[in-house]
């Protein structure tokens, strides 16, 4: 993954032409990224989005996002009650005690 402002980009290795090719990720506008070396397809990614950001600038319009901060989340009715009676035994709100818990569990992983 390539990281570059709030932008996420995946990268895979075409071995026929031995380039790598990407995406930046969870915007429905196509940013693609290509080049022989990951420090290649770093710059690209990186280029790509500032252009996209520019050329969004000259349509007077607001670039996508990746991210809003809201999640959708459904779950089953034991779930959700189990939910609550953990946010509420800590003192939170649902939103709270599972941002929480699975910020946490999110770090343990990638760490």
């Amino acid at each position: 993954m390539l990281n570059y402002k709030e932008y996420i980009g995946s990268i895979e290795v075409d071995v026929e032409s031995g380039l790598l090719h990407g995406r930046v990720l969870d915007i429905r506008d196509m940013v693609t990224v290509q080049g022989v070396t990951v420090a290649e397809a770093r710059q690209e990614l990186e280029t790509s989005v500032d252009d996209y950001l520019d050329f969004c600038a000259e349509l007077g319009q607001e670039p996508e996002k990746p991210f809003s901060g809201k999640l959708p989340f459904r779950t089953s009715a034991e779930h959700h009650r189990l939910i609550f009676l953990e946010a509420n035994k800590a003192g939170k709100s649902m939103n709270a005690w599972m941002d929480e818990v699975l910020v946490q569990e999110a770090k343990n992983l990638v760490c």
